[in-house]
């Protein structure tokens, strides 16, 4: 029996961080980690981004916590800073991708109901999705394996093929409230849905009435080198998740949209006790003050360019550990020809930190201020792991 006591719902690594500064971090073991996860697309700006712990700071010294019942400025600047950068005109705060996602869910039925389509309750959602670990949003994604145990998935989301126009065309009807997408699906494995997709979804979602939800939680916030991913693909949502990097690591979401789809959300609809509280807004403006900075995007590109550049190479020396990359911006997944477990812990033993993924992947998601010799410093840990991993299968061989 485990003398931790804690629910034993990960398998952790023995190893944990106490400090760390920028892509790097210093283990328990004493060793330096080239954090390429970033604690799985949260930590945008790295550890102990100057800019963000003097704003907690600041703001630590003030009051931390007053409730939505108070109008608080941090989150209103930071509201309207998003709007002003995005299609949007709302937003409602929330702490994680999850909740976000469950008041997009929401956002989207009430559109229906106040315009007199109460029985327009339905979200379509694409096979492969991730959108939160709650009962609606495993719902929502629809994976077996998340929903086993858990009693009958919650009613009103049906599934269509990833990229399939034909089936959503086919499945998109009279009950449909919403279409709700991941322009990348991350947790599948950085799969990418091309921009005919997205467009296709916008116009079956406009000829039938219903909303357009981007769930960008793990593709904002300068992840693929612009804001959003919609600002990339030319695509425009009616709602958009947002969390993860949009706190550099404090926790906060955010549900974004038109002022004709949040017509609905009227005082009483919906809440939270700690959404948008004034350590999470104040973290999340600092956030901004960086990654709208002049030039900071346009540099997130070409790094990320760079990135799959130098990958490409690795790959293509390994080819029995590693069969091809993928991905956009800094968002990257190298499809494994080994099982991806192996990757991973031969990366970490190389000093490299990656987060595994669906389809075989390990997915490198830096933080968005890695420098280019950073970025080939991970592609060279990366190659170290291989040569390693190569050398062990070798070694079983001959015994």
């Amino acid at each position: 029996m485990s003398t931790n006591s804690l629910f034993q719902t990960y398998n952790r690594a023995d190893l944990s961080f106490e400090t760390g500064e920028g892509v790097w971090l210093v283990g328990s073991d004493g060793r330096r980690y080239l954090d390429m996860g970033a604690g799985i697309a949260v930590t945008s700006l790295g550890h102990a981004h100057p800019h963000l712990v003097a704003a907690l700071q600041d703001a630590a010294a003030k009051v931390w916590h007053t409730s939505n019942l108070y109008r608080i400025p941090e989150q209103e600047r930071l509201a309207a800073r998003l709007s002003e950068a995005t299609f949007a005109d709302r937003v409602f705060f929330a702490n994680s991708g999850a909740e976000a996602n469950e008041a997009a869910i929401k956002t989207a039925r009430r559109y229906q109901y106040v315009n007199g389509a109460p029985e327009r309750t339905r979200i379509v959602t694409v096979e492969g999705a991730f959108h939160g670990r709650t009962l609606g949003t495993l719902a929502a994604g629809g994976t077996p394996k998340y929903l086993e145990g858990f009693g009958e998935p919650l009613a009103g989301f049906d599934q269509v093929p990833f990229g399939d126009v034909e089936a959503l065309s086919r499945v998109v009807g009279p009950q449909t409230a919403a279409i709700m997408v991941e322009p990348v699906q991350g947790e599948a494995g950085v799969r990418t849905l091309d921009r005919q997709a997205l467009a296709d979804m916008r116009r079956v979602a406009d000829d039938n009435g219903a909303l357009l939800i981007f769930d960008e939680v793990q593709t904002g916030v300068g992840r693929l080198g612009t804001l959003f991913a919609y600002q990339a693909v030319g695509v425009v949502p009616d709602v958009l998740t947002s969390a993860k990097g949009l706190g550099g690591g404090f926790p906060i979401g955010a549900c974004l949209a038109t002022e004709r789809a949040a017509a609905g959300m009227t005082p009483g609809t919906h809440g939270t006790t700690f959404g948008g509280n004034r350590l999470a807004a104040a973290v999340g403006n600092a956030v901004l003050d960086v990654v709208l900075g002049d030039g900071f995007l346009e540099e997130v590109r070409r790094k990320g360019a760079f990135l799959m550049q130098a990958l490409g190479a690795v790959v293509d020396t390994h080819p029995d550990v590693y069969a091809s990359v993928r991905g956009e911006g800094l968002m990257v997944g190298v499809v494994c020809t080994m099982p991806v477990a192996k990757v991973v812990t031969a990366a970490r033993e190389a000093g490299l930190l990656v987060i595994p993924a669906g389809d075989n992947v390990a997915r490198l998601l830096p933080p968005l201020v890695a420098s280019e010799d950073e970025l080939r410093e991970a592609a060279d840990r990366l190659d170290a792991a291989a040569r390693e991993l190569e050398a062990t299968q070798a070694d079983a061989a001959v015994a």
